[in-house]
């Protein structure tokens, strides 16, 4: 699947009423650091820490810059940070077709490309599926063209009771980690769109049927010991078992990159392995 950009999602732009002081000290506290705390970090003091909080100093780019890398601000809302107390942006936002990004576009088809005939993706910052090799596609065999429609969405397509929810045998659990990792990132990231979309995922109603706990999901004799949460899914009257793992990249310094992610599902039993081998290989 080519690479297909959706455009920004980032939360609301900082409202102009508000500078830079109450925002750095929202981070804060998000953070959970005191005033000299986050002054030992970012090699300042409690006093300059507490005047430009109360807007008695404007910090210098630099230290905006610096106390946004100690309060592991995300990218866009370092931007903010910086409008906020009158200077420029310092990360573009290129879009994922410009030319300048045909490198990285390559990069991220030829490694999902490459982890076949086992699933992985790329997304945005809200989900958005951005490329997905034959693997994804196999997955979403019998999911309603309605969900399908672009741009297609991780978690609406994997929680929506008529999208792939009916099919996993853990649904339960697995749902209960997909609401606690989108719960983790709206506290980061302050997303707006991304918390949107947690209220309306979450709202959905489990499939009819759906059981209290998987069977066999015990650990009595014969089941099966994973080393993490599988996703355990029906697929042509046979079980396939997988372990999903995120990676994004190291210090971007676009905002679309930092918002990238890519997610690849390793197959967590032999079984799976040898059907998986045996349908796209």
């Amino acid at each position: 699947m080519t690479i297909v950009p959706t455009g920004s999602v980032g939360r609301s732009p900082t409202p102009p009423d508000r500078g830079v002081g109450p925002l750095l000290r929202a981070w804060r506290e998000q953070r959970r650091l005191s005033q000299m705390e986050l002054a030992l970090r970012a090699d300042s003091s409690a006093r300059h820490i507490s005047f430009v909080e109360t807007g008695r100093s404007r910090p210098s780019e630099d230290m905006v810059l610096r106390l946004a890398a100690h309060l592991d601000v995300p990218v866009r809302e370092r931007n903010a940070l910086l409008l906020a107390a009158g200077y420029a942006p310092h990360y573009p936002e290129t879009p994922l077709d410009d030319p300048s990004m045909a490198a990285l576009r390559e990069g991220m088809e030829r490694l999902i490309q490459g982890y076949e005939p086992y699933p992985a993706l790329v997304m945005n910052a809200t989900y958005d599926v951005m490329a997905a090799n034959r693997g994804i596609t196999m997955l979403l065999d019998g999911v309603p063209e309605s969900l399908l429609l672009p741009p297609l969405n991780a978690m609406r397509l994997t929680l929506h009771p008529e999208g792939m929810a009916p099919r996993i045998r853990n649904l339960r659990a697995w749902r209960g980690h997909l609401l606690e990792q989108m719960e983790r990132q709206v506290a980061l990231r302050r997303s707006e769109p991304l918390r949107a979309l947690y209220e309306e995922v979450a709202a959905y109603p489990l499939p009819p049927g759906t059981p209290d706990e998987e069977p066999g999901a015990g650990l009595g004799a014969g089941a099966t010991a994973y080393f993490a949460l599988p996703m355990r899914i029906e697929h042509e009257g046979r079980v396939l078992s997988f372990i999903s793992s995120v990676s994004t990249f190291n210090t971007p310094m676009d905002v679309t990159v930092a918002e990238l992610a890519i997610e690849t599902f390793l197959p967590a039993d032999p079984a799976t392995v040898k059907y998986l081998h045996s349908l796209l290989t």
